[in-house]
């Protein structure tokens, strides 16, 4: 004779602290998201913990804030702030990388990761100033150069145009018959 026990399974609600937690944490993530100029939605299946490491460090530097996230939660704070196209990517390991201040930084860093890690480490959407962004709008902006780059060439190119009106106003004073050397001395006078 074989006996079947059957026994009840109860579907139990997460209790109010756990609850009270989640919601915090959605709250947290879309304020967050909020607050930056940008952000990007990564699979990283497969890193190492060392790349990992590695990509947190060069995010810190360039001010990125960088975490893995849960999918359902960052759906809520998504849906929350109206940004409910990215549902589909939500799905298998994803973490984000915010920023605040320079909206090309985390695309720059993350494009040179995706080289570097082949199908490892891939952008799954990405989101500036509230727009969700095309696949060919994230390769544009993964493109570009930093806005320290950006400044050096800025400055270059100052530095070129002062010191051509320095020599242009140094051969203008010797075809006069005066000097750099002299000028001070007879503005003394």
């Amino acid at each position: 004779m074989c006996a079947i026990i059957v026994t009840e399974v109860k579907h139990t609600m997460p209790n109010a602290k756990v609850l009270s937690e989640k919601q915090a944490i959605v709250e947290a993530l879309a304020e967050r998201i909020k607050g930056s100029q940008c952000g990007i939605l990564v699979d990283y299946k497969g890193i190492t913990v060392e790349e990992d490491t590695a990509l947190r460090t060069e995010m810190r530097k360039e001010g990125v804030e960088y975490t893995v996230v849960k999918n359902t939660l960052t759906k809520k704070a998504l849906d929350k702030l109206g940004m409910e196209g990215l549902d589909h990517v939500l799905e298998g390991t994803t973490s984000l990388a915010t920023a605040a201040n320079d909206p090309i930084a985390p695309f720059r860093i993350i494009n040179d990761y995706s080289k570097k890690l082949n199908d490892r480490f891939n952008i799954k959407a990405a989101y500036l100033e509230g727009k969700i962004l095309s696949d060919a709008e994230i390769a544009s902006l993964s493109e570009l150069t930093s806005k320290n780059d950006l400044y050096a060439k800025l400055a270059g190119s100052l530095n070129a145009i002062i010191a051509g009106l320095a020599v242009s106003l140094g051969e203008v004073l010797a075809q006069k018959g005066g000097s750099l050397e002299a000028a001070p001395a007879e503005a003394a006078e």
